[in-house]
C-alpha cells in the first residue's frame, strides 16, 4: 500500500513554479541550489521537489496527464517505427 500524500496538487504546482522563477531570476544559481532554496522555504525535501519538476516538465503533456505515461506511450510508438 502506498503512503498517503503529504502535499496537495496546488502545493506541488506552486513549488515547481517557484523553482522555475528562482532559476529565471538568478541565472548563476544551480538547479540543486534552486531546489534547496525552494525546499527550505516550503519545508519540502529537495529530492521530492526534483521528482515533481521532472514529472512536470515531461514530454509536453497536458494538464492532468502524467509525463511518465506519455513518455512510455511515445517510446512504444517509436519502437514500432523502428521494428
Amino acid at each position: 500500500m502506498a503512503a498517503p500524500r503529504k502535499f496537495d496538487q496546488e502545493t506541488r504546482e506552486r513549488a515547481v513554479r517557484m523553482y522555475h522563477d528562482r532559476l529565471k531570476e538568478n541565472d548563476r544559481e544551480s538547479k540543486l541550489g534552486a531546489r534547496k532554496h525552494v525546499g527550505a522555504l516550503l519545508d519540502i525535501n529537495p529530492a521530492t521537489l526534483r521528482n515533481w519538476i521532472e514529472s512536470d516538465s515531461g514530454f509536453g503533456t497536458s494538464a492532468g496527464e502524467s509525463g511518465a505515461a506519455s513518455g512510455s506511450a511515445e517510446l512504444r510508438a517509436l519502437r514500432k517505427e523502428v521494428c
